[in-house]
C-alpha cells in the first residue's frame, strides 16, 4: 500500500470530503492567482465561459461517451487495473445525488478554470493536459488509470481549442463525475460482484 493510500485509510469519510474540497478551494485559489500574472486580470477565465444550451448539451455528449468508454472497458479489462485505493469509492457511496451533483460541480469549475481557462489558454494544450494528469497524482501507481486520465484531459484540452468556451468543458467534466459518481452510488459498473 503506497503513502496516500494508507494515508487516506486514516482519514474518516467526513475528513476525506473535506480534504477533497480544500484542494479544489485551493486550485481556484491558484487558478485565480495564476489568470492575474499571465492573463492579466484576476477574472479572466470566466469571460471564456458562453451560456448557452449547445454548449451543456455538447458537454452532456462528449460525457456520456466518456461514461460508456470507461464501462467497457471495465466489463473487458483485469478488475486490478480500476483500483484506485477506494478513494472515488469512499467519496460517492454514502453521498446523496445532490451531494454528488454539489462535489462534480466543484471539481469541474475548478480544474477546469485553472487548466483549461489558465494554463492552457496561456502555455497551451500539451502544458495544461500533463499537468492536469499529474494532480491526479493518485493514479500515476496505475498505468491504465493515468493513461486513461491523460487521455480525457488531451479530449477536454481539444473540445476547448474546437470551442472556445469554458461552459463546454466544464460541463464535460460535470457530467463524467456526476454520472460516474452515481454509478459508484448505484453499482451499475459492478464487475464480479464488486463495484470498480
Amino acid at each position: 500500500m503506497n503513502r496516500q493510500a494508507q494515508i487516506i485509510k486514516g482519514l474518516s469519510d467526513k475528513e476525506l470530503i473535506l480534504n477533497l474540497y480544500i484542494s479544489q478551494a485551493i486550485m481556484l485559489l491558484i487558478a485565480l492567482f495564476a489568470s492575474r500574472l499571465l492573463l492579466g486580470g484576476w477574472f479572466t477565465p470566466f469571460t471564456l465561459i458562453e451560456w448557452t444550451w449547445s454548449a451543456v448539451a455538447l458537454g452532456f455528449y462528449i460525457a456520456v461517451a466518456v461514461v460508456i468508454l470507461e464501462w467497457l472497458c471495465i466489463k473487458v479489462l483485469p478488475e486490478k487495473w480500476f483500483d484506485d485505493g477506494g478513494i472515488n469509492e469512499r467519496i460517492f457511496r454514502n453521498r446523496s445525488i445532490f451531494h454528488i451533483a454539489v462535489i462534480s460541480f466543484v471539481v469541474a469549475v475548478s480544474e477546469e478554470i485553472l487548466f483549461r481557462g489558465v494554463i492552457q489558454t496561456s502555455a497551451g494544450i500539451i502544458a495544461a493536459s500533463l499537468l492536469f494528469a499529474l494532480i491526479h497524482f493518485r493514479y500515476l501507481h496505475q498505468p491504465f488509470l493515468f493513461a486513461f486520465t491523460i487521455g480525457l484531459s488531451f479530449l477536454l484540452g481539444y473540445v476547448y481549442l474546437l470551442t472556445g468556451n469554458l461552459l463546454t468543458v466544464i460541463s464535460a467534466h460535470f457530467f463524467i463525475d456526476a454520472i460516474l459518481g452515481c454509478a459508484i452510488k448505484y453499482g451499475w459498473f459492478v464487475k464480479n460482484g464488486k463495484n470498480r
